[in-house]
């Protein structure tokens, strides 16, 4: 089989746990089924990664669309109307979308993946014209597929309600972690990695998320204030500033000691696992998901977990993980003390069982599962 891949939504650095997602699969994708071509399809911007990734093997070649994604418009325009032609000179099987839109002329079948509703569920994410134009470009790829792949059940529960679509054309196939994040390293190798970005005699409470409003962090940092007087731990956020930032620096203006709080942004893989090997807790806070892939991150990295049972969010933490109720304004905190005061025993049960479960989500599993459905979607 020989896969068409639209990569023409990435944006290395911009695009959070979709890109992820499409690298990762990718490579697992090359590495154990070297019997399927895949012609990637990229922008000026993913171009060098993507090749960084995958030039390595024989099977996988490129197309370069020269332009900037950055301009969404360009990037949809090149999508409609260019990339049609470059998937027919490529003369591919089937042209995979992983990024939620895709032409709607393609001379061969597509597939699509859906990672969630967001811009449904929480619409002041996007302006007005921007929700319109999402929305369109989602059910025409949605309708214009073959087959659309969800990252979780809910995801898939999500499409269904919103697009209108028959379950039976969804296939849910979960996302994974990178592997790196298992891989426990040394005190010492963390504190070369990060002792320019925090400082490394003091414990540190972490979360990775943008600001958007759904992820709230500002929930976080008014819980972080509440305790902040009675643990020694910092907080370290990772992440973009977004819509939600305003209310993420309104938190900040009422913890007493701003100095304890860090943020972080763009940090290399091998500095991202660090920062999650050396946390005493990771909180993800976040109100809506279709995967939630940090949290599966920190559970592979041997790290207490807090979070929510919103969305999907369950799907992937299982019981491996503490669950606080966000309409409790001070659950959070209560939850972040309980693991902090919590036994090596107790502890160390809570992380046993989240790394079980973490087991059961790899990109090998993820790969072999997206070509069962675009073989489906080829009968």
């Amino acid at each position: 089989m020989k896969i068409g891949i639209n990569t023409l939504f990435l944006i290395p650095g911009e695009v959070g746990g979709t890109e992820t997602y499409l690298r990762q699969t990718l490579l697992a994708m090359a590495e154990h089924f070297p019997d399927v071509s895949l012609v990637l399809f990229t922008n000026r911007e993913n171009d060098k990664i993507l090749k960084d990734d995958l030039s390595k093997f024989k099977q996988v070649s490129f197309d370069l669309l020269d332009f900037g994604a950055s301009d969404r418009h360009v990037r949809i325009r090149r999508e409609q109307f260019e990339l049609p032609g470059k998937v027919r000179e490529a003369g591919v099987d089937i042209l995979w979308s992983l990024g939620y839109t895709a032409p709607f002329f393609s001379p061969c079948p597509q597939v699509v993946t859906i990672h969630d509703m967001q811009y449904k569920t929480y619409p002041q994410d996007l302006t007005p014209r921007s929700r319109f134009v999402t929305d369109l470009l989602v059910k025409i790829a949605a309708r214009r597929s073959r087959r659309i792949i969800a990252v979780s059940h809910f995801a898939k529960d999500e499409i269904v309600k919103f697009i209108g679509i028959s379950p039976d054309k969804i296939d849910v196939v979960y996302e994974a972690a990178n592997p790196a994040f298992a891989d426990i390293g040394s005190f010492d190798k963390r504190k070369q990695l990060l002792s320019s970005l925090i400082p490394m005699d003091k414990p540190y409470i972490l979360s990775v998320a943008n600001t958007h409003p759904h992820k709230n962090i500002h929930a976080l940092v008014s819980a972080f204030g509440d305790l902040a007087e009675k643990i020694p731990h910092n907080l370290v956020l990772v992440g973009s500033p977004r819509l939600g930032e305003g209310e993420v620096q309104k938190a900040i203006q009422t913890v007493k000691d701003k100095s304890r709080i860090f943020r972080l942004q763009k940090l290399s893989i091998e500095r991202l696992v660090a920062l999650y090997q050396g946390a005493d807790v990771f909180v993800f806070p976040s109100l809506y998901e279709g995967f939630g892939l940090p949290v599966l991150e920190a559970m592979m990295a041997s790290v207490p977990v807090i979070t929510t049972k919103k969305a999907s969010i369950p799907e992937v933490g299982g019981d491996g993980v503490k669950y606080f109720n966000p309409a409790d304004g001070g659950d959070l905190a209560t939850k972040i003390q309980e693991i902090l005061g919590m036994g090596q025993k107790d502890k160390s049960a809570l992380i046993s069982r989240a790394k079980e479960i973490a087991k059961g989500f790899y990109w090998k599993w993820t790969a072999q599962r997206s070509l069962d459905v675009l073989n489906k979607a080829l009968e």
